[in-house]
């Protein structure tokens, strides 16, 4: 089970409780069971909304995780079991992964207007296209 996409889509109003999601995953994942925790959880974040936030500490029940046994696969994207699979979908065209992430191109002039989106947790994913080189390609 695999919780990265719950923590990017917060509602407007929600606060921010960075273990949540974790927690969550633990409490729904059975005994033996794994957690793949891909995403970013940073060491330390200076505008975190509490001293914990800042240092990176999240109030993880690891307890829980201990008493079901659970296995932990941490980093940016544990993809090495299923990447050449996935290749092999991309390129027989079984899999189009610009639609299934929302690929949106744009020009390096609407960059910060991308990464502000993003950062209010926009479901897509922008691709920059500084030189003009995907001008008029649509998604596949």
């Amino acid at each position: 089970m695999s919780g990265n996409r719950a923590v990017a889509y917060l509602g407007r109003n929600a606060e921010e409780a960075p273990a949540t999601v974790l927690n969550s995953l633990m409490g729904i994942t059975r005994a033996g069971g794994a957690l793949g925790i891909p995403g970013l959880y940073v060491t330390a974040d200076p505008g975190g909304i509490d001293e914990d936030a800042k240092s990176g500490t999240l109030k993880v029940r690891l307890g829980l995780g201990w008493a079901k046994s659970h296995r932990f696969t941490t980093g940016q994207c544990p993809v090495m079991p299923y990447h050449r699979g996935l290749m092999m979908a991309i390129l027989h065209e079984r899999v189009h992964i610009a639609k299934a992430v929302n690929a949106t191109v744009i020009g390096i002039e609407d960059a910060p207007r991308g990464y502000a989106e993003f950062d209010q947790g926009a479901s897509r994913k922008y691709v920059l296209n500084p030189h003009g080189a995907l001008d008029g390609l649509q998604p596949v």
